[in-house]
């Protein structure tokens, strides 16, 4: 019988690496390596969603300051400090990347703090020359952000920068039109920044419910952020301490920052995959089965290197899933349907389930909308308005898709993701009783549907 070094190695520490290693260690008693070139905790943690979400709990602090002094405080905003902000956020993600690595240590995983890549298919190789033999390897490498090849690019900033900014810039150009995109654009707004978004699409948020989408870019607009839909960067070029963009639709404007949002690609170049017979697709993701396995049988991967749905908890799932199989002897299959996700753009929208065209395809739909001024901003005087939307299929009478804009959308959406995934019925939501006064009893208080499509 062979012996390896390992039952285990995992390449790359992010959620889903992370998340497998642990549990083929700590529950499934498998001897487990990691590699991690870079810092551990991977996108989400490090240049993702947590640095993100405390940078848009800074963004909306100057509206819930107007709102404080409508309510009667004797507050004002004397401005923001951002290398104060900057220096607490970095301090909260070494802690995060600590206890990441406490984790793995306190379940027996040894760490290598070192590039690896796949020599064979029980083979892999660290940066510093030195090999190990492993059973199993498992690639979760996640995703880079992408940069289309224009010229000027290097002028420009990734998502993976601007935490690390050394002061905010007076104006920015956010180019692409998606949830990362976007949410920027409102940070940076929130922040004071004189922030324009240009996105050569139709409508921002492609991919989501089209009037969940036009709710949350009037409030952008309305916010200030210029957007510029139809509209993409021919180049960039430096114009003194400013640069300059040139747009496809004539336009010539200076900014201090322009950040590329454009999507993101997988991290599967240069790990000596192709060699072995490892199938990649036409962007570079790795194909997998059903259970995450290659097409050689001893190497699996998860997460967004295979680009099935690049959400971190989807990658934490599949992680899970992969040690539950391979290590725990219960053979389990992540299921990528019934996954609720946010945008945390200012407002928020919540989505679960299928937007309205996907519905109209399927048969007669019935759609209820209400949107309102929420009680909140409107007695301090705002103008937001909340949308509330569900897709109910008439033969079924199963909610199909639920839709919210409006602030604490996520928060919204994860509760409403359990009914609409144990298949609830429009009637389920009528049976139950609201809570009053909040923005969420409006989704059980829908009476007539809005159309029929």
């Amino acid at each position: 019988m062979t012996q390896f070094d390992y039952d285990l190695f995992v390449i790359g520490g992010g959620s889903g690496g992370v998340r497998a290693a642990r549990i083929a260690a700590a529950e499934g008693g498998a001897r487990v390596g990691l590699a991690e070139e870079s810092r551990m905790g991977g996108t989400c943690v490090i240049r993702g969603c947590v640095p993100k979400k405390l940078m848009v709990y800074a963004s909306e602090f100057p509206g819930q300051i107007e709102d404080a002094r409508a309510y009667g405080w004797d507050v004002q905003a004397r401005g923001f400090d951002w290398d104060r902000f900057r220096t607490t956020l970095e301090a909260e993600l070494m802690r995060l990347e600590t206890a990441y690595r406490s984790t793995l240590k306190n379940a027996g995983v040894t760490i290598h703090d070192a590039r690896a890549t796949v020599l064979d298919p029980h083979t892999v190789q660290l940066a510093s020359g030195q090999r190990f033999t492993t059973k199993h390897i498992l690639i979760a490498t996640g995703g880079r952000p992408f940069v289309p090849d224009v010229p000027g690019a290097d002028l420009a900033i990734t998502s993976n920068e601007i935490f690390h900014l050394p002061a905010l810039p007076k104006r920015a150009l956010v180019v692409g039109g998606g949830y990362i995109a976007s949410e920027f654009a409102c940070i940076l707004n929130g922040l004071g920044v004189e922030t324009t978004q240009y996105y050569r699409g139709a409508q921002i948020l492609r991919g989501f419910d089209d009037e969940a989408c036009g709710h949350v870019a009037n409030a952008m607009l309305a916010a200030g952020i210029e957007i510029h839909c139809g509209t993409d960067v021919l180049r960039l070029e430096r114009a003194g301490a400013a640069i300059r963009a040139v747009a496809t639709d004539g336009l010539e404007a200076s900014f201090d920052l322009v950040l590329y949002a454009t999507g993101r690609m997988p991290n599967s170049a240069g790990l000596g995959l192709e060699a072995l017979g490892v199938a990649l697709g036409q962007n570079g993701e790795v194909k997998v089965n059903d259970w995450s396995q290659t097409a050689v049988p001893s190497i699996y991967a998860v997460g967004d290197v295979t680009d099935r749905v690049n959400l971190t908890p989807v990658a934490i799932r599949e992680g899970h899933a992969f040690a539950d199989t391979v290590f725990r002897g219960v053979p389990t299959r992540f299921e990528h349907v019934n996954i609720a996700s946010a945008v945390f753009t200012q407002p928020e929208l919540g989505a679960m389930g299928l937007t309205e065209e996907e519905a109209r395809a399927l048969g007669p739909t019935e759609v209820y909308v209400a949107s309102f001024r929420p009680m909140k901003t409107l007695f301090a005087g705002r103008q937001d308005r909340v949308l509330m939307k569900l897709l109910v299929s008439v033969e079924s009478r199963r909610v199909l898709g639920c839709h919210v804009v409006g602030a604490g959308a996520g928060e919204m959406i994860q509760l409403v993701a359990i009914a609409i995934g144990m298949g609830a019925t429009k009637e389920d939501f009528d049976r139950t009783v609201a809570v009053h006064p909040t923005m969420a009893e409006e989704l059980v208080t829908l009476r007539k549907p809005t159309r029929v499509i």
